[in-house]
């Protein structure tokens, strides 16, 4: 039987009227979940209508999202983006099973082969893992990152407005979060050790912060240059927003932020001029003999250097940056990576097991190297770094494999940039997506954020934008202005 227009209304209106009275009684034993229950049937009906949707909604969530211990898991997770990205990734599996939405050009591509070598390699060191079970989740987790932002958020920034609105979606409540630590930052005089911890919840220290804010430093530059897609009234408020964010770099007193933003610029000058990539290797191996040749007296000044992290001196906080006799903060570093380098030594091969360095490094740890912030739990951060952390859970491969990644990306960047003719509008932000993520490969030195929605999100996302622009030539096409 055909269902009238009056018949549909008056069930809609039932359905309606029953949930509310439910609902009502629920709430008078107070039983409260019900209340989502309409919010849920829609975000379900969103995963099978309309994936892109969810993407963007994830990006605008990821800045302001919370992260909630789970005691009956044993883990901790993001609330509310990564149960939104499991569910991602489930319907994008059973969508592969189904009818691959990914064709070949996806899957061959060099960035994509790189990093489906990893999850296959961090799977094998899993099962010879020190602790499997923290391993298994660790690689779990990361396929729920990797999959719904790196694998389809290619097929997303396909469409060129997808790339801003990705952007956009995650820099304006990022931005928020800003004006909110800066205010609780205000409200305790700017004091250096509250500059650790006021970005809390939304952050859980001020690395991560910093690092996040200079990954976006380059895409808010790019908005308010956008001459030809914006009006001067919204680039300006394009302005507001970069000074927020400019604001929070520089208070984040994140010294590793700092010299990110530094590096970028010079890849920018690299780019802009176009420096062939021989002249860089070249360039990078003679760095690196120099480094050798001179490293007694390069250490010897280093030694000598006394200036320690003050979050209310700018200039000192700078200079501590190589300060490896008194600062507590980088002597930590050295003692984690050696720590780690003494794991290594012990198994070369297979690593200890993806995630686990936080609960195995401790006996590593040599008591001349022990800092006042030094610790036997593994509760004060991981190894600092994205380089030294693969070396010690996966082996030499999994060292290989990430440096791997990076080069990969920087030629990937080098070939899409090297173009003739390319319009300058997406230039401009490809140039912006490109500085974000050096900024993050810099910042991975000294930290390492990738186990986190707030860096794996944009981290993934970047690169996606990249290899869409190498594979489908609208993406890098001229846009029409909005």
């Amino acid at each position: 039987m055909e269902l009238t227009e009056n018949r549909k209304r008056n069930i809609i209106l039932g359905i309606s009227a029953l949930f509310v009275a439910v609902n009502s009684v629920l709430i008078a034993f107070e039983v409260y979940w019900f209340s989502l229950f309409p919010a849920a049937i829609l975000l379900l009906l969103l995963y099978f209508l309309s994936m892109e949707r969810v993407f963007l909604l994830v990006t605008f969530l990821v800045p302001l999202s919370v992260v909630v211990d789970v005691k009956e898991f044993g883990m901790s997770i993001s609330l509310p983006t990564e149960p939104l990205l499991i569910g991602m990734l489930l319907i994008l599996l059973l969508k592969f099973f189904h009818r691959n939405p990914f064709n070949r050009k996806v899957w061959s591509h060099p960035v994509s082969v790189i990093i489906i070598l990893q999850i296959i390699w961090m799977l094998m060191t899993s099962i010879t893992s020190e602790i499997p079970l923290v391993s298994f989740k660790y690689v779990i987790s990361r396929l729920w990152f990797v999959v719904p932002v790196y694998f389809f958020g290619i097929l997303v920034f396909k469409e060129p407005k997808r790339v801003r609105q990705f952007l956009l979606l995650f820099l304006i409540p990022l931005a928020g979060v800003v004006i909110y630590t800066t205010y609780q930052h205000a409200l305790r005089g700017f004091n250096g050790k509250a500059a650790h911890w006021v970005m809390d919840p939304f952050f859980n220290d001020h690395t991560a912060y910093g690092a996040i804010l200079s990954m976006f430093l380059p895409v808010a530059v790019a908005f308010i240059l956008d001459r030809e897609g914006y009006s001067r009234s919204v680039r300006l408020l394009f302005l507001i927003l970069g000074v927020i964010i400019t604001t929070g770099v520089l208070l984040s007193v994140s010294r590793a932020a700092w010299v990110s933003v530094v590096a970028a610029l010079a890849f920018f000058i690299i780019l802009r001029f176009r420096i062939k990539a021989k002249f860089l290797a070249l360039g990078f191996l003679g760095i690196l003999a120099l480094l050798f040749v001179f490293q007694s007296s390069i250490i010897d000044r280093m030694e000598k250097n006394r200036n320690e992290s003050k979050e209310t001196d700018f200039a000192a906080h700078a200079k501590s940056v190589s300060n490896i006799t008194t600062d507590p903060s980088n002597l930590e570093r050295l003692n984690r990576w050696k720590a780690g380098f003494r794991m290594f030594a012990d198994r070369p091969f297979w690593g200890w097991g993806p995630g686990t360095y936080q609960f195995v490094y401790a006996p590593y740890q040599n008591s001349a190297d022990l800092t006042i912030i030094s610790t036997n739990a593994g509760d004060l951060g991981n190894i600092h770094s994205e380089y030294i952390g693969p070396l010690c859970d996966s082996g030499v491969i999994g060292a290989l494999l990430m440096l791997a990644l990076v080069f990969t990306v920087l030629n990937v960047a080098q070939k899409i940039f090297h173009r003739n003719n390319m319009d300058m509008r997406v230039y401009r932000y490809l140039m912006a997506v490109f500085l974000g993520l050096t900024t993050y490969f810099v910042h991975g030195f000294l930290n390492n954020f990738l186990d986190t929605d707030k860096a794996s999100i944009p981290f993934w996302g970047f690169i996606a934008i990249l290899v869409a622009a190498g594979l489908y030539p609208e993406t890098a096409a001229p846009e029409k202005s909005t």
